[in-house]
């Protein structure tokens, strides 16, 4: 998964008289040397026992599948109003707003504060934002349709609180 995994884990690498690291022919691969910090060094076996598990045919099904709910949700919620979406989703992220930042902010909060799905926010070209990232192998049709629901039921209620603070709730794409 490295054009150059032996530059790679060079640069990475750190060496200590304290670290007990298996450097002959049939060397193991620690998590050490792959990544720029020490506390990520267990984290490789997760990953490792998933690829194990998988296979590779199925960690390519796993990640088209997540590629593919995040399409479907860029689809369900680019159906709604007042909603643009800001990447080409080609990979598992969803990055989208509403008309102004009070609107993409109230959205967001309405969706947190119901506690059925959690997203977070971002700021992406200067202006208020929300990433999706669909990466848990469970995530299927019904959970994007249960995310899609939540935005509109929020995005709704948002609507209603601009329009009793005197604001226009008029959203329009």
């Amino acid at each position: 998964m490295c054009a150059h995994p032996e530059s790679h884990r060079s640069a990475m690498t750190v060496h200590a008289d304290y670290l007990i690291q298996d450097e002959g022919e049939q060397r193991v691969r620690d998590g050490v040397d792959w990544v720029p910090e020490f506390s990520r060094r267990a984290r490789a076996f997760p990953v490792y026992a998933a690829l194990r598990s998988l296979g590779r045919r199925g960690a390519v099904e796993l990640v088209e599948r997540c590629c593919g709910q995040a399409r479907r949700f860029a689809e369900r919620i680019c159906a709604q109003a007042a909603v643009e979406v800001l990447n080409d989703v080609v990979l598992n992220q969803v990055l989208f707003r509403y008309r102004d930042d009070a609107q993409t902010e109230a959205v967001l909060a309405g969706v947190q504060q119901a506690a059925r799905i959690w997203l977070s926010g971002t700021t992406w070209d200067g202006r208020k934002a929300i990433r999706l990232s669909v990466s848990n192998w469970q995530t299927g049709d019904n959970e994007i349709e249960l995310a899609a629901a939540e935005f509109a039921a929020a995005a709704a209620a948002a609507g209603r609180t601009r329009e009793s603070a005197g604001q226009d709730p008029a959203i329009s794409k």
